[in-house]
């Protein structure tokens, strides 16, 4: 659901659509950022550096298909994030809402089409990996968009161990090619290990921080 006083589709003051040039490798990091915290913040630029990536945009999106519970208002998640987020290659953008994409293969396609000769790449966390076979056309995002996973505290073992991980073995990168990722044409995808922050949006929610 979208607040109120935004338009999918418009550009705002406040929301311009991201601008990307073909060639450029842009990380694409998703989630409701319900709310965004330095964990967040972290793994973005381990993952600009260990990925190569030109730009990485924080994917806000209107809301978890997986949860019943819908999350803050995107107006108060954006503002949040680009309150704890500040970094000249980190785009902070509801483009999800405008594109009226539901599952995260929906808003990839849409995003390779309108953004034509631009090399996307999904990042995600290592326990996302551990149950990516139950997300909406996995397969699909595997064979059309490369890969980056990052390691979180106690997820490395069930994330090499997972179903995506032992169909996908030979498209797995060595460590020393993360950087190339963006350039490998898919599947390519790449685990790094990364000293992580054990902060959660849910247990910020718990503490009543939100």
């Amino acid at each position: 659901m979208h607040d109120a006083t935004e338009v999918p589709g418009r550009d705002t003051e406040m929301n311009p659509t991201p601008v990307a040039r073909p060639g450029q490798i842009i990380g694409l990091l998703g989630g409701s950022f319900d709310p965004p915290h330095e964990g967040h913040v972290h793994i973005s630029k381990a993952g600009l550096k260990r990925f190569g990536l030109d730009q990485l945009w924080w994917l806000v999106s209107p809301g978890n298909p997986l949860k019943a519970k819908g999350p803050a208002s995107m107006s108060q998640r954006i503002a949040a994030a680009r309150a704890i987020m500040s970094h000249p290659r980190v785009i902070i953008t509801d483009i999800e809402a405008r594109l009226g994409t539901r599952y995260t293969a929906e808003t990839l396609a849409a995003l390779r089409r309108r953004y034509s000769g631009v090399r996307f790449v999904w990042l995600m966390g290592a326990d996302n990996l551990a149950q990516f076979h139950r997300w909406q056309d996995w397969r699909w995002i595997m064979d059309h968009v490369p890969v980056g996973v990052m390691a979180r505290p106690g997820d490395r073992i069930a994330a090499r161990m997972s179903k995506t991980a032992r169909i996908y073995a030979q498209a797995r990168l060595p460590k020393q090619a993360a950087h190339c990722l963006g350039l490998m044409a898919p599947p390519a995808w790449s685990f790094v290990n990364l000293p992580m922050s054990h902060q959660s949006s849910t247990a910020i929610r718990a503490r009543g921080q939100w």
